[in-house]
């Protein structure tokens, strides 16, 4: 009984229970927001729970309702091609996230096994890539993307971010240098070379950690807005995050609809919460470095 109120153990969980409720307040504010009448945004904003939940916010976002109704229920009349945004949004994460990893997988094998003149200067200057903030690349980047003509296509959204990033690198070969080798060399005396190796040994046993970098990946680009506000701002390559703003300033300038616009942020957030929570699991795992199931 000491040992279980304890006053260390006592402040552990009250910290604890501190980050948790101010992790999660913010979401479910959202969240009670997009479920209250435009009427009561004001009347009724002291209440954890609003007195007449509603969904008409998602319905007239989604555009399932007439323009007459959206104004009726206190809108706009605005609404979000959801559906559209949505599959750009996921295609441009999954493209981000599938080639970003594989290359970064490569590139931390290469660093961590193989042995060339350089190695360790060049490692060294892709390190120091990460005191770099990303905001000094933007314009580079939109010369280069603009020079390639690339602009409002789906092409020039990903090609900045296709390659690699300084920390996955960095995040793989740690784990690539605590394999072990004897597995590796058992494959060489079979006949694999390096790729073989590669391909039929590294990737396999780093599972845990590519889907870490994968998730982790796709968490980044679909929370990403800048970037693709300046390449894609036309209709068919707009993502979700864009579209959230398009949104914003389809509002009245006098009144926002933060009604409309939190249950549009509920929608966007969905995807990737539901991801996290299947693949959370596997996460987790993946942190201990076991290269493991």
């Amino acid at each position: 009984m000491r040992r279980r109120f304890s006053p260390g153990r006592v402040l552990g969980w009250t910290v604890l229970t501190v980050v948790v409720v101010g992790s999660v307040f913010p979401f479910w504010w959202m969240v009670r927001t997009a479920i209250t009448p435009a009427a009561d945004m004001y009347t009724d904003s002291s209440a954890l729970l609003p007195d007449n939940p509603t969904l008409v916010n998602f319905a007239r976002v989604l555009g399932l309702t007439s323009e007459a109704e959206a104004r009726a229920a206190g809108g706009s009349g605005a609404h979000v091609d959801f559906a559209r945004y949505l599959v750009n949004s996921v295609v441009y994460c999954a493209l981000i996230a599938g080639f970003q990893t594989l290359f970064c997988a490569m590139a931390g094998y290469a660093f961590a096994r193989l042995r060339f003149p350089g190695r360790d200067l060049v490692f060294g200057i892709l390190i120091s890539a990460l005191m770099v903030p990303p905001i000094f690349t933007l314009l580079p980047n939109f010369v280069f993307v603009k020079e390639l003509g690339l602009i409002n296509t789906m092409a020039g959204m990903v090609a900045p971010s296709l390659l690699m990033t300084p920390f996955a690198v960095f995040f793989l070969r740690q784990f690539f240098l605590s394999l072990p080798r004897d597995v590796e060399e058992a494959a060489i005396l079979d006949g694999n070379g390096p790729w073989g190796v590669f391909w039929r040994i590294a990737l396999p046993m780093s599972r845990g950690p590519l889907i870490t970098i994968g998730l982790t990946t796709i968490v980044w680009a679909w929370k990403d807005y800048l970037w693709p506000l300046l390449v894609g701002r036309a209709e068919e390559n707009r993502l979700v995050t864009v579209a959230l703003g398009v949104f914003l300033q389809q509002s009245p300038n006098t009144q926002p609809d933060w009604t409309g616009l939190m249950a549009a942020s509920t929608l966007s957030v969905v995807p990737v919460l539901v991801l996290l929570v299947f693949m959370g699991r596997r996460l987790v795992q993946s942190l201990n470095f076991t290269g493991s199931k």
